[in-house]
């Protein structure tokens, strides 16, 4: 499975990364650093995710204004952000995301959270097993 994650905190990055290598499903992630990054991916030819996972607060381009600039009735774009704005979780789920989560602080509660998004989303919203 191909994932595109749009995250410019490498910690949270790395986290992703090692909750995704633990997964019983093979993933293939993808990282993008900033919004330009992104929407040239996102764009490419070549390059079809089935999955993003897109954090609001990044640089060049926001996660709202990519979500604007780029939308996909097929690829599921989830937000998951450390905003607590529901005005901001309005306006993406209105711009098309499918899910706006809010990243956990505890650990345990991060991995789960990011397993769920797999579970929910991953391979078009089909179950794609436990972790």
């Amino acid at each position: 499975m191909e994932i595109l994650l749009v995250e410019d905190n490498a910690g949270d990055a790395v986290l992703i990364r090692q909750v995704l290598a633990e997964a019983s499903i093979p993933v293939n992630l993808h990282i993008a650093r900033d919004g330009e990054q992104a929407l040239t991916m996102m764009n490419a030819q070549h390059f079809r995710p089935g999955l993003i996972i897109l954090d609001l607060n990044i640089p060049r381009i926001p996660g709202p204004s990519l979500l604007e600039l780029w939308r996909s009735e097929k690829t599921p774009v989830v937000v998951f952000s450390s905003s607590m704005n529901d005005a901001e979780r309005d306006r993406v789920l209105a711009l098309g995301a499918r899910e706006f989560i809010q990243k956990p602080i505890d650990i345990d509660a991060f991995t789960r959270a990011v397993c769920g998004i797999i579970e929910r989303w991953g391979r078009e919203g089909k179950s794609v097993g436990s972790f």
